[in-house]
């Protein structure tokens, strides 16, 4: 009878026991590898990036109107006053303007054709975010808010009756649009508030209607109406008041801001090289006279010339001969010797 101990085969112990299959350390891995790669993946940002209209000849007017232009007070304006088709300007002065008046003429009439351009433009971008009104019909509350850069749309008309911040976030060259549906209306006392390096410049109002600024409020940007535009006693304007079909009318105000309207500055031709010496002829010379150039070999400042910082370079044999050479030519030789693995010596 066999005994248990003789049928007992012990594993050879260089072969290598087979590895089990573990579903559930599988599953976690790839769960980890996926949890990985979400981590890295880029999330798009809430708000897509606003693009400033081309105003075109329009960027360089304060005020532009469709019918008429009428100003009481000492307002001070400062860029161009225009209107077209009307030809009404009225009130300069005591009003007062930094450029041109264009009443009904070609300037106006082209200004006119690029606010046209910009007005579409700015009302066919892409909405980031759409504010609702309190109540169907009921004007939109900006009041209140802190917006970041982007495209802001109301369906219906909209008011300001407190502060509005806009913050670009530290960026100069973000952009704000907003696409007004009907009116706009500032109340007394109300304002836009600039935040983290934004710029008038770049703050832009799409009004399908109207726009009417409030007693003493202060706003920013460039309002581009489809209508009309009314700046009421004392109110402020940092930017410009540009009417498609209406007329603009101002009472005792401030329309600005300088760094929107200045002209970009010409860079300075750069000055013309000058020839180089003839060789030999030195500096107002004649032929012959004068220091040798210093790129001819031996001279004086030539590399391995005399007066050249580390003096003479000597002449290096195997087959160069007696040719003066740069440092850096004596590295590529030596650099190359190394290379073959040569065992020659270089001596200096």
């Amino acid at each position: 009878m066999r005994s248990r101990t003789s049928q007992h085969r012990s594993t050879p112990p260089n072969r290598p026991r087979p590895r089990r299959f573990r579903p559930f350390r599988t599953t976690a891995a790839i769960t980890t590898a996926l949890a990985t790669a979400l981590a890295f993946t880029a999330i798009p940002a809430a708000h897509a990036i606003a693009t400033a209209p081309d105003l075109g000849t329009a960027a360089e007017y304060s005020v532009l109107g469709g019918q008429r232009v009428t100003n009481t007070g000492p307002s001070v304006l400062a860029a161009s006053v225009g209107v077209h088709p009307g030809t009404a300007i009225t009130g300069f002065g005591p009003g007062t303007y930094g450029g041109e008046i264009h009443a009904g003429d070609a300037e106006a009439i082209q200004a006119q054709s690029d606010l046209t351009a910009a007005y579409i433009s700015t009302g066919g971008q892409a909405t980031d975010t759409t504010l609702e009104p309190p109540a169907p019909g009921a004007p939109v509350e900006l009041g209140g808010r802190n917006l970041v850069p982007g495209v802001y749309t109301v369906a219906s008309g909209a008011q300001l009756t407190g502060p509005l911040t806009l913050d670009a976030g530290g960026d100069p060259d973000a952009v704000f649009v907003f696409q007004i549906g009907e009116a706009l209306n500032t109340f007394t006392g109300s304002s836009v508030v600039l935040l983290g390096d934004a710029s008038p410049c770049n703050v832009y109002w799409q009004v399908t209607s109207s726009a009417v600024l409030g007693t003493s409020s202060s706003f920013v940007g460039t309002i581009m109406a489809l209508t009309s535009i009314s700046l009421q006693n004392g109110a402020t304007l940092d930017g410009r008041a540009l009417a498609r079909n209406g007329s603009v009318t101002l009472d005792n105000n401030v329309i600005g801001t300088d760094p929107c309207f200045a002209p970009e500055e010409e860079p300075e031709p750069e000055p013309e090289p000058e020839p180089d010496p003839v060789p030999g002829t030195g500096t107002g010379g004649s032929a012959g006279s004068g220091p040798p150039p210093v790129d001819v070999p031996g001279s004086p400042g030539y590399p391995g010339g005399p007066g050249y910082p580390g003096g003479n370079l000597p002449d290096v044999g195997g087959g160069i001969g007696a040719v003066p050479i740069t440092l850096a030519a004596l590295a590529v030789l030596v650099g190359a010797a190394l290379l073959r693995g040569g065992r020659r010596q270089l001596s200096l």
